[in-house]
């Protein structure tokens, strides 16, 4: 996947993740930061937000792997090289 697939790909998975975080009211990054330290297992018991949580967590992975994917991708080149230029008609 080039850069601009995986920018393409984060933002359409930030879109997701916008809903979630209007939901619970908190940013994906601290949502997964609970998840994952336990802080958040008395929901375990509720069906939907146990659904929401593992779909969001889901999603937030995916974005993380992107965000990498990217990063790592960038780091290998000069950003004007990963410059996406499109002539202007």
């Amino acid at each position: 996947m080039d850069i601009h697939e995986l920018v393409i790909e984060m933002k359409l998975l930030e879109r997701r993740l916008t809903l979630y975080e209007e939901k619970y009211g908190i940013l994906s990054e601290d949502f997964y930061a609970a998840l994952m330290s336990g802080k958040l297992a008395r929901y375990d018991e509720y069906d939907e937000t146990r659904a929401d949580f593992s779909r969001w967590k889901g999603i937030y992975e995916t974005w993380l792997r992107r965000k990498q994917a990217y990063t790592a991708q960038l780091q290998q080149r000069e950003l004007v090289e990963a410059l996406r230029l499109q002539p202007a008609y």
